[in-house]
């Protein structure tokens, strides 16, 4: 699948929270640090994601903002 996001962080999911609706998918990455993904919970069941599965964090953003108290 070719997709326009240039961003791909390869990681082991670390955790997954459901509720009816929605998944919360923790991954882990090679450097320990951990990105957090909020996916619909349909999504999580198709992908068939479990605890220690290798993925790709995709990242696509229009903004992203930085703040500075």
């Amino acid at each position: 699948m070719a997709l326009s996001a240039r961003n791909r962080l390869t990681g082991t999911v670390k955790s997954i929270k459901t509720n009816d609706v929605m998944a919360e998918v923790v991954i882990e990455l090679p450097d320990g640090q951990a990105i957090a993904s909020t996916i619909t919970r349909s999504s999580a069941d198709r992908l068939d994601l479990a605890e220690g599965d290798e993925v790709q964090a995709v990242i696509k953003a229009s903004e992203v903002m930085v703040n500075k108290d």
